[in-house]
């Protein structure tokens, strides 16, 4: 049996719990910070920003982080050749939020370091699922 699709197969499947955590996560924040006026917290970390409460940020988080992240995975769902692909843009979204939130709130969370670091990991896994990993692992392109 060939080696190779067991290796192309075991990113699809570890982007499936990332995804779903950072869709759940997003999901949730984009509540807490409408509905739930904030979650406790502090408003002037907002200060010298151009919102003036989290209602946007908390619509921003829903759609854009939560929406990239449910298009990459109804795609897997679905089997689209473009989820890969999606997936490797949720993850650049994923951290680019965390980026831009601590730059506009200039305060750092543990939290934080875990959502950069599930973005991080669904980037790295949609590259390797879209066929980065070269096989066998550590072949040598031969000189002319």
């Amino acid at each position: 049996m060939d080696a190779a699709p067991a290796i192309a197969r075991w990113p699809g499947i570890a982007l499936q719990p990332v995804a779903w955590f950072n869709l759940v996560s997003a999901s949730v924040g984009m509540v807490g910070l409408t509905l739930g006026g904030g979650m406790g917290i502090p408003a002037d970390w907002l200060d010298g920003s151009i919102f003036d409460s989290y209602l946007w940020p908390g619509v921003i988080l829903g759609v854009v982080v939560g929406g990239t992240q449910a298009l990459a995975l109804i795609a897997q769902y679905r089997r689209f050749d473009l989820a890969w692909g999606l997936h490797a843009a949720a993850g650049l979204v994923m951290m680019i939020w965390i980026f831009v939130e601590i730059a506009i709130m200039l305060v750092w969370s543990p939290l934080h370091g875990v959502y950069f670091a599930t973005g991080l990991a669904q980037t790295v896994l949609a590259v390797l699922a879209l066929g980065a990993w070269p096989r066998p692992f550590l072949r040598r392109t031969r000189r002319p």
